[in-house]
């Protein structure tokens, strides 16, 4: 079997401009490219019929976030609850959980303020323009 390591966690985004605006400016995540993908082999590798879909690859200090908007959009079903399986977040650590969060511009939905964990670890939900969950914490 061949070894596999990681390459990107990938996220559906209604508005690629949007979610760039975000991930860049919000969250200091630096673009590393910006391509398009379609055709017959792009369709029925992702198992959709037609699908053509631009990207956006973004730097988050060793792992890369890809986004992806679709075209055409996609279904606009809500996505799970954090709780519920197929539900998927992104994590990213800070240094500073409390500056960061105030930080944060006053319209980006958070769950909660910060909150330490029993294991010590400090944490904050926050939700990107397409509702995708963030988890920012502090070791």
């Amino acid at each position: 079997m061949q070894d596999l390591s990681a390459h990107h966690v990938g996220l559906t985004v209604a508005d690629l401009d949007r979610a760039i605006e975000f991930y860049r400016d919000v969250l200091g995540l630096d673009v590393l490219s910006r391509f398009s993908v379609g055709g017959e082999e792009f369709a029925t590798g992702v198992g959709v019929p037609g699908a053509a879909a631009d990207f956006a690859h973004l730097d988050a200090g060793g792992a890369r976030v890809e986004l992806v908007a679709y075209q055409p959009e996609g279904d606009g079903q809500p996505r799970a609850e954090l709780n519920q399986p197929g539900a998927s977040h992104l994590g990213l650590e800070v240094d500073d959980l409390d500056a960061f969060y105030e930080d944060l511009p006053e319209d980006v939905p958070t769950i909660s303020d910060p909150q330490t964990t029993e294991s010590g670890t400090r944490i904050c939900f926050l939700q990107d323009p397409d509702g995708h969950l963030v988890e920012v914490l502090q070791l």
